[in-house]
């Protein structure tokens, strides 16, 4: 998750007179907080990340954050001033970001409210009375948002540019120790995105902090992270059980989708008029529409000019809440991998979807591990040595984790350890490649898969890139260099026979690579375009956020070179029998825009869709059970409106969802997520 996201999805501040906006003001430049100023802490379970702080002056509110998240740096500074009618009345948000340029402003001005940011700008007659949320800024600033919502009546405030937002109560929860003791509320703020945000409050509606995978604390309360997300996540969790009740039941009766376009992934390929029936959560019948018998009392569902297909699989979907579930399922995704869960939430998780409480896709998690640094990935177990690398896969292995994720910030012999021993307890090894390091090596040390695209590419970077640790070097690097690699020429010319011949999967996440590499401030992302009308106004804002700032010396067109030649890459990586399985690295709605980027790079749309389907299924050894339509396999399916064989993009438009026989009506999977409508 990325800190732009949450900061995006509720920040909300304004600036004081006399400090204006300047374009990439560097770090020198920004505020220095005075010594009484609050301090907080940004932290995971890895550790802390950053620090940001809060002060108060003639009536304005400001605030400094400093963010080191695996390479990623945001220096930004934030002002505040609140008008007489309790509102802000001007914003300045100056500093940087992985994006660039992180200046914003906003202003009430001859009865208008006038905004610029680095995606859009607007103006608006003022109300007197909403609140403008920013596209950017400091996550900290979420405290004045949240105090001013705290205030309004029935917790109720309308939003500019658009939407609303509400407050709802969900638990308190004791906090500190002796003089520290005390109690916060978690609230979830709702109405600026697909799930809600939890925030937490003091008794006297003044800001406290945020948890989720990663916490903004005051440093005293740091200590207190773990006990805060889970009571929260417990709070939230309650709201489960009704939904599951409401969704997750297996039919009563079997269900026969009659007439349909089957798509045989085992085969790859797309079957006309056929006939599929679900009994008690298993295929009990599969068939030409012309001799398969329905039986009498089933449901039937005309599948004529639609597609059915297995269930789909994200092979990289963190997930981060209870929430998601359902969104995920709205859209096809019957089953998922969790490449780098946060260990305590997963398992919490993990036993309310067994118990029925919890509606969700079937999940097969990683636990993340990374060397200990200032470079460390959130959320993750964090080692300093080759021992402590071997005690992190064991206890992945104690706690039912099905792989270990490896991360950039290990060194070669802690990593050497840890891939023994995850083979030794039968576990699946995938992740990043450590600085030094290239795919060659990982390969030799027992890699079974890489995850994303640009560390494959890293095996044709120079060592000024291979070398260097961890951070953004390992984006950065093959956006510089990666349209002038080679794919026919050494050394990519021996690495990809030789993934092939040791079945080394990977997961090219090409997606946000996109995102990463083309997108550009102020347009329309190509994976979220097809949702543009259906969500929160907040939520399609952020649709307009571009990828990362270039470094000195590249251009955006070099990057968008280099990511045409990655999409080149995987083609070829699949033309060689190297297994591909289809990732986000997202939030679930980037799955379809993953496989329409594989049909640009030239695969057949049946290719793509076993990338979805049965190649991620055999990957965690769950082939046998699901990933196909077969009879005796369990009932994940997903009729969709259209013909994906001819355009893959058709697999967004879900009519029909059925996860190990429940039967779902997409639509109102949509409706319980917050969808406003279905994709184009």
């Amino acid at each position: 998750m990325k800190h732009r996201i949450l900061a995006a999805a509720l920040a909300t501040a304004s600036i004081v007179a006399g400090l204006p906006a300047l374009a990439q003001v560097p770090k020198e430049q920004l505020m220095v907080p005075p010594a009484d100023a609050d301090k907080l802490v940004v932290i995971s379970a890895a550790g802390q990340h950053g620090t940001a702080f809060r002060w108060r002056k003639d009536g304005t509110e400001y605030f400094r954050e400093s963010i080191l998240l695996r390479g990623m740096v945001w220096e930004q500074d934030q002002a505040i001033h609140i008008a007489a009618n309790g509102q802000p009345d001007r914003i300045v948000i100056r500093g940087s970001t992985p994006q660039g340029d992180g200046a914003e402003t906003f202003e009430i001005a001859n009865g208008n409210a006038v905004w610029k940011s680095q995606i859009d700008s607007g103006s608006v007659r003022y109300d007197g009375k909403s609140q403008y949320s920013t596209a950017g800024g400091t996550w900290t600033s979420s405290a004045t948002f949240a105090e001013l919502l705290w205030k309004s009546p029935d917790k109720r405030m309308t939003l500019l540019p658009g939407g609303q937002a509400r407050m709802t109560k969900l638990v308190d929860i004791p906090v500190g120790s002796g003089a520290t003791a005390k109690t916060v509320t978690a609230w979830a703020i709702e109405g600026v995105g697909l799930e809600p945000f939890p925030v937490l409050m003091n008794a006297d509606g003044s800001f406290f902090g945020i948890v989720f995978v990663m916490a903004i604390l005051p440093e005293a309360y740091q200590g207190d992270f773990l006990k805060l997300q889970k009571a929260q996540n417990d709070a939230l969790a309650a709201r489960g059980p009704a939904v599951a009740k409401r969704f997750g039941q297996v039919s009563p009766v079997p269900v026969a989708f009659t007439n349909v376009r089957l798509f045989d992934a085992d085969n790859g390929r797309f079957v006309e008029d056929q006939t599929v029936i679900a009994d008690k959560g298993k295929i009990v019948a599969v068939g030409p529409a012309s001799s398969v018998k329905v039986p009498a009392n089933a449901r039937v569902i005309d599948g004529r000019g639609k597609t059915l297909t297995p269930g789909l699989w994200d092979a990289h979907m963190h997930i981060g809440s209870d929430a998601q579930g359902v969104m995920l399922l709205s859209m096809g995704e019957t089953s998922a991998r969790d490449p780098g869960a946060d260990v305590a939430p997963t398992i919490e998780r993990r036993e309310r979807i067994k118990r029925g409480e919890l509606l969700f896709p079937t999940v097969y998690s990683s636990v993340l591990i990374d060397g200990k640094g200032p470079l460390q990935a959130q959320g993750g177990v964090t080692v300093s040595s080759a021992e402590e690398a071997v005690a992190a896969v064991r206890m992945a292995h104690e706690k039912g984790f099905t792989g270990v994720k490896f991360y950039t910030s290990m060194q070669p012999e802690w990593l050497k350890a840890g891939v023994a021993e995850a083979h030794k307890l039968g576990l699946h090894v995938h992740g990043h490649i450590p600085a030094t390091m290239r795919p060659t090596d990982v390969i030799a040390l027992g890699y079974d898969e890489i995850t994303h695209i640009n560390f494959v590419m890293m095996q044709a970077m120079p060592d000024e890139v291979v070398n260097v640790s961890n951070g953004l070097a390992r984006f950065q690097g093959p956006g510089r260099y990666g349209k002038n690699v080679d794919l026919s020429a050494e050394p990519m010319r021996s690495l990809i026979p030789l993934m092939a011949k040791k079945g080394i999967v990977v997961d090219p996440t090409l997606a946000v690579f996109e995102q990463t590499y083309v997108a550009e401030n102020g347009k329309l992302s190509s994976s979220y375009a097809p949702f543009l009308g259906t969500m929160p106004p907040s939520t399609e804002r952020g649709f307009l956020v571009g990828g990362d700032a270039p470094p000195e010396g590249v251009t955006r067109a070099d990057y968008q070179a280099s990511f045409a030649r990655m999409v080149q890459l995987v083609k070829l990586l699949n033309d060689a029998g190297v297994p591909i399985v289809a990732g986000t690295d997202g939030g679930g709605l980037e799955l379809i825009r993953e496989l329409e980027l594989y049909v640009q790079a030239g695969m057949t749309p049946a290719e793509a869709l076993r990338t979805a389907t049965i190649v991620p299924a055999r990957l965690v050894g769950a082939d046998k059970t699901t990933g196909s339509i077969v009879v005796g396999k369990e009932a994940d399916l997903v009729l969709v409106d259209g013909d994906p064989s001819k355009e893959i993009g058709a697999m967004r438009r879900t009519d029909w969802v059925m996860s190990d026989g429940a039967l779902m009506n997409a639509d109102e999977l949509r409706e319980q997520a917050g969808f406003s409508g279905r994709p184009k």
